[in-house]
């Protein structure tokens, strides 16, 4: 990792009807790694991803993607990041193939369709209609078209949701490929912690809106024998972490 920031995150506020759900949180994403973020439900996880992303304004603070600012280079921005943001919506009387191929008009660019099926395991049912996929599926075919322009980054809320075991694990090899061979920064939420704790570079836990502690799995494994769920229990449950 060269040192440059893919995520810088300063001072972030949300408020809705008075009620803040993000308060002051910073956030900082290396190029080239995989961020983990975990939290528990209402944490903020899916409101600070639709902020990073330009989908939501931020009552206060900044947000720049690679070094730009999302508040004035948003239309920009976007074609550099691939997401799932809550459960993926697809023409569902259309094939995945040609839900791909609507997005890549959408985003003004080209893509390898069938390659990026096959890289998502769906290379057998490019031509079935959507509405005829499991939940699996479809969460496949929203990794794929994330994934379809080729962007720099990856932000994923909860992506591994509805698959089996094996899709699991292969979700779990596709994003480790695609940032030692493709070289992609990968902001990615889970309540499986079993599995940030295989992929991530680095993990933030965010607690009531705040990032309260970034730390290496590594890390975490020193302090904690049995890995990355004590350590969130832990921070939970108000403990102090010297990780």
């Amino acid at each position: 990792m060269s040192g440059k920031l893919a995520v810088n995150a300063e001072r972030l506020i949300k408020t809705f009807s008075g009620n803040e759900v993000i308060k002051g949180c910073n956030l900082s994403v290396p190029a080239g790694c995989i961020y983990g973020l975990i939290g528990a439900n209402g944490a903020g996880k899916t409101t600070l991803f639709k902020l990073l992303m330009g989908l939501l304004t931020p009552t206060a603070g900044t947000v720049q993607i690679f070094g730009m600012d999302v508040g004035e280079r948003r239309d920009e921005i976007i074609k550099c990041i691939g997401s799932i943001i809550e459960a993926p919506a697809f023409y569902d009387h259309l094939s995945a193939r040609e839900n791909l191929e609507i997005h890549l008009e959408y985003m003004g660019t080209s893509g390898d369709v069938p390659a990026t099926l096959a890289m998502v395991g769906l290379e057998l049912a490019n031509n079935q209609p959507v509405s005829k996929f499991s939940l699996g599926m479809r969460q496949r075919l929203g990794i794929a078209r994330a994934l379809i322009h080729k962007p720099k980054l990856l932000i994923l809320d909860e992506p591994i949701n509805g698959l089996d075991p094996m899709g699991i694990r292969e979700m779990r090899e596709l994003f480790l490929t695609l940032k030692t061979e493709h070289h992609m920064t990968i902001l990615v939420s889970s309540h499986i912690l079993g599995e940030i704790e295989l992929t991530a570079d680095t993990v933030g836990v965010l607690v009531n809106g705040v990032i309260a502690q970034e730390v290496a799995p590594s890390v975490v494994k020193k302090q904690y024998p049995n890995g990355l769920e004590d350590y969130f229990f832990n921070i939970m449950a108000g403990g102090k972490q010297d990780a």
